[in-house]
């Protein structure tokens, strides 16, 4: 019988293009890829990749293997999510996927909450801007910011949360310096490569056309409290912020709609119920705080 694993890690293969891509995804050395592919090599009788100086190519035996390794694993998932669903105790492990602006700057003290209440419950939260794939089982729940509905995955149960709206934020000290008259330049603040953003364009605060670029949303943060520039937050984050102000003249656009997603059997859990229910009634009391009518705004 060929064994599942060995499947797993041709998979991976098939999937990464290299033994090294196989090995980081998998989390083990680079010799037990080639020691597991080459046991289903021989269990097979054929060779499933070519060995080329771009990567690993897959022979035409293993485009064959591959659409039989892609059903397994689907079955496999199946199984794990209907034997899953079948748990009704509120003790177990229990991961849950959303963003990282979420997570430390929104719903922490809910998930200390959560955690509190349940004592039995094994939490593992993913904060990270990958989207965890639940059909696949990398995560029990998921909150996301869905800009189109439509986007969904239809295979996935959808419950619909409050709309999230984002601001243009700079230091409250540096607004006040502009307003006085200082010449020092005033840059935009990202995260990504792009170019200028439409938000610096807008309202009553020129800003230069040289960008000030950041590796991740807290380095962002902190840059605009440091007054090097204006930067788009989400409402929930800028507004709570006291050495921030929004930019006098932006807008708030909506950023999208928070969605609790969860897939199949796994809903039915009782863990995976019990959270769903409690932080979406935690997200309805926020839908103020989301929307930035929280405050004032002058």
């Amino acid at each position: 019988m060929i064994d599942w694993d060995d499947i797993r890690y041709f998979l991976a293969v098939a999937r990464g293009g290299s033994v090294r891509a196989a090995a980081q995804r998998l989390g083990v050395n680079h010799s037990t890829v080639l020691r597991r592919v080459a046991q289903l090599e021989e269990r097979l009788g054929a060779q499933m990749f070519e060995k080329l100086p771009s990567g690993y190519r897959l022979t035409a035996a293993g485009e064959e293997v591959l659409d039989l390794a892609n059903q397994m694993e689907a079955s496999s998932h199946q199984l794990e999510t209907r034997v899953f669903g079948r748990d009704q105790s509120a003790r177990g492990l229990l991961r849950v996927t959303l963003p990282p602006f979420l997570a430390t700057h929104l719903l922490m003290p809910d998930l200390a909450d959560f955690a509190r209440l349940h004592p039995d419950i094994e939490m593992e939260i993913l904060s990270t801007g990958e989207v965890a794939n639940l059909t696949n089982r990398e995560a029990d729940l998921a909150i996301r910011i869905v800009a189109d509905r439509k986007a969904l995955p239809l295979n996935l149960h959808g419950l619909k949360g409050p709309e999230l709206f984002s601001g243009v934020y700079m230091s409250r000290d540096r607004l006040a310096a502009w307003r006085a008259g200082a010449p020092d330049p005033i840059r935009w603040i990202v995260t990504g490569n792009h170019g200028l953003p439409v938000w610096a364009r807008e309202g009553e605060v020129d800003t230069t056309g040289v960008p000030f670029r950041t590796p991740d949303a807290e380095t962002q943060i902190v840059a605009a409290q440091k007054g090097i520039g204006m930067t788009k937050l989400p409402c929930f984050v800028g507004d709570a912020d006291a050495l921030l102000v929004r930019v006098p003249g932006t807008d708030l656009p909506m950023h999208g709609t928070l969605w609790l997603l969860t897939q199949g059997e796994t809903r039915k859990t009782k863990r995976v119920r019990l959270f769903t229910e409690f932080v979406s009634r935690r997200l309805a009391a926020y839908a103020p705080l989301l929307a930035g009518l929280s405050i004032s705004r002058d």
